[in-house]
């Protein structure tokens, strides 16, 4: 893997919120965050919230985009598209389905979402389809193929901010793929104390970075519910910067730009308590980097300083803190937008816009 040192050809704008909990709707008592985005087939642009009803339980809503001169402004609720209904969804004292990203393949006619499962052993991320962003497939739990190269089953570990490529890529082993990326987390000490951290063969930081891995595009034709069944697991980045310190996570679904892929992530500092708490010591702050074309798991570029971190005070206070967290991009009139979370309990939207390079 090589990084390039050179100016980040984006910049993120701030543009206000657009979503914030709705008075006297017990769904959202705990707030509105990190949405996925998508278009029907007629076009309409709809976020899908992260709403979080009163202990901590998140399900997934639809909500039409109100645009004004090209720039998105609210929303319009449409209710909920999916709720933790399934066992595997809910433990004894917790139930949710968390952080959908939603990645259109056109290569399928699909909407694929990736979700979180906040089930009894706690996180664990889901696979779900759909042609009109209203009715979603369960395809089931991701599951990761056994590769001994790395000595460890990676479904031994919760696993978070997981997120498809839109288009086909030619995975390492030649066979073309969907590629998918993922976060480990190796402290298995959150599932069975004392167990500690744990890491596969070849990992020398332990901290928590972005992963990829591939699926046979020919076995996806065969039978969609392929899309859980991910392999060739390697890594991709890991925390480099000062505002990464503590770990970093993917964010929307990439996007072909000039340059390459452009992958917006989130870098955290702070102090971690329990994994499944929700954090009051963390600071998490928008970066990007740019992705080789043909091969995703090059880096040519990435951010040395946040393209968009918390500075305002709905990005300052609220259920966590400190909190900017990009989770989707959409084209509106020919300029780009970001989606995101604020604090955990709004969503803000922010313009990218990209700058020659000198």
């Amino acid at each position: 893997m090589h990084t390039v040192s050179t100016a980040f050809p984006y910049t993120l704008t701030r543009m206000g919120v657009i979503m914030t909990p709705e008075d006297g709707n017990e769904l959202e008592a705990e707030g509105v965050l990190n949405p996925a985005t998508g278009r029907t087939p007629d076009g309409t642009l709809y976020l899908l919230p992260r709403l979080v009803a009163t202990g901590n339980v998140s399900r997934v809503g639809l909500a039409r985009l109100i645009i004004e001169d090209g720039v998105p402004t609210g929303v319009e609720r449409e209710g909920v598209v999916l709720a933790p209904d399934r066992g595997w969804e809910r433990g004894a004292n917790n139930a949710g389905v968390e952080d959908p990203r939603v990645t259109f393949v056109p290569f399928l006619g699909l909407h694929v979402m990736t979700y979180v499962a906040y089930g009894p052993l706690g996180p664990r991320t889901a696979v779900a389809v759909s042609e009109d962003l209203r009715e979603w497939r369960r395809l089931g739990p991701a599951l990761f193929a056994y590769d001994d190269a790395l000595d460890m089953d990676l479904n031994l570990f919760h696993n978070k901010d997981t997120v498809f490529f839109p288009e086909p890529v030619t995975a390492p082993d030649g066979v073309a793929s969907f590629a998918v990326l993922h976060r480990p987390m190796w402290d298995l000490g959150e599932t069975r104390p004392g167990e500690g951290i744990r890491v596969p063969a070849g990992v020398t930081d332990q901290r928590q970075s972005i992963w990829i891995s591939y699926i046979p595009v020919s076995e996806v034709l065969a039978d969609v519910s392929a899309l859980t069944m991910w392999r060739g697991h390697r890594f991709l980045a890991g925390p480099e910067f000062a505002f990464e310190e503590l770990k970093i996570g993917g964010g929307p679904a990439p996007m072909r730009v000039p340059e390459g892929w452009l992958l917006l992530h989130h870098g955290v500092t702070g102090v971690i308590n329990s994994a499944f708490d929700q954090q009051q010591k963390v600071n998490y702050a928008a970066g990007a980097m740019i992705l080789d074309a043909d091969d995703p798991t090059i880096v040519l570029a990435r951010t040395e300083e946040p393209l968009l971190k918390a500075e305002t005070p709905d990005e300052t206070s609220g259920i966590v803190p400190n909190v900017v967290f990009p989770t989707a991009i959409e084209e509106i009139e020919g300029q780009l937008y970001v989606f995101y979370g604020m604090a955990d309990s709004k969503i803000g939207v922010a313009r990218m816009d990209r700058r020659p390079l000198d």
